[in-house]
């Protein structure tokens, strides 16, 4: 059993749960990782092996990676960034046709999540409220500016007044202006959710955000509250949906609002498999084992405190390019 991670990057600690989950089953099973540079990658490292592959957005990236899955004998794949997804769910075809699944949601579910206008639809059609978009003629502050398909806060402003935005803003038509929603009053939480092959949520793990360092939860803590049982309630059957999705949302008094969905494994998910829910065990099962995950999982640690640090891979005699 060979599981591979794709643009494994940092995610040392997503590689070494895989492997300690699949080494329960196999001795001889594999965790391997590419990335664009397996070298400068710490994840890369941990792994049982690794390859290159080109930048995603070559012509070749499907083919060149499909080759090393055959010739690695590669059983799983867990993409990890939202610039593949789509790409991979198209091509999945070419992957089972050579005995390789891919832990992904479908080519419309995908969509939905990677246009962020078409995820506030996606709330509201579940009956899950969203910031207000505005156009770029009539608008309030304080603004919120985020990129449709943006992904790790790159292209996000927070605007207060009129003298803070500028024609990149105005001009920009992949740029969204929304209701800003006030930090100070609302909490941010991330919550990782397992969605079974029949695309029913199966676990709810919410995760508040305490602080944030390029995209990615630094401190966090698990808190079993009413976001549980709303999501359970509001998105208990996503159409075309698998594996894990991290959504995100803001909660106050009451009122919670929907921000977008990723799905796929997001930064912070190494605090939701550490409080005990077993996303790794579960995709291991589904899509190695071929059983059934039908119960719902609700036995994970509350206020569970995560607090990120810097960690040293070191890689000895290297002498290759920096």
């Amino acid at each position: 059993m060979n599981i591979l991670i794709t643009s494994a990057g940092r995610r040392v600690s997503l590689v070494r749960a895989f492997q300690k989950e699949i080494k329960k089953l196999d001795p001889n099973g594999k965790v391997i990782a590419a990335d664009a540079k397996p070298h400068l990658s710490a994840a890369c490292q941990v792994a049982d092996g690794n390859f290159m592959v080109p930048l995603i957005n070559s012509n070749d990236y499907l083919d060149v990676l499909l080759q090393y899955c055959v010739d690695l004998k590669v059983d799983l794949i867990i993409p990890t960034i939202d610039t593949e997804l789509m790409m991979l769910a198209k091509g999945k075809h070419k992957f089972d046709n050579v005995g390789v699944q891919l832990v992904i949601s479908s080519v419309d579910f995908i969509k939905k999540c990677r246009d962020k206008r078409l995820t506030h639809k996606l709330f509201n059609s579940l009956g899950i409220s969203t910031a207000r978009e505005f156009s770029k003629t009539s608008y309030e502050f304080p603004l919120f500016i985020k990129p449709r398909n943006g992904s790790s806060s790159v292209d996000n402003y927070i605007i207060r007044n009129a003298n803070e935005l500028n024609s990149y803003h105005m001009d920009n038509e992949n740029l969204m202006f929304l209701e800003y929603l006030d930090q100070e009053i609302y909490d941010e939480y991330t919550c990782d959710t397992y969605y079974s092959k029949d695309n029913f949520l199966r676990c709810v793990v919410p995760r508040k955000r305490i602080a944030i360092r390029d995209g990615e939860v630094n401190k966090g803590i698990t808190v079993n509250n009413e976001l549980v049982q709303f999501i359970e309630t509001h998105m208990k059957y996503l159409e075309g949906a698998v594996g894990c999705l991290t959504t995100q949302f803001f909660k106050n008094e009451g009122k919670i609002y929907g921000i977008e969905i990723n799905p796929r494994f997001g930064g912070g998910f190494p605090l939701t498999y550490l409080s005990g829910a077993n996303f790794p065990k579960w995709i291991i099962r589904e899509y190695l084992l071929n059983e059934s995950i039908s119960d719902q999982f609700n036995c994970w640690e509350d206020n569970l405190l995560m607090l990120r640090y810097d960690d040293e891979i070191l890689v000895r005699g290297y002498k290759g390019k920096s």
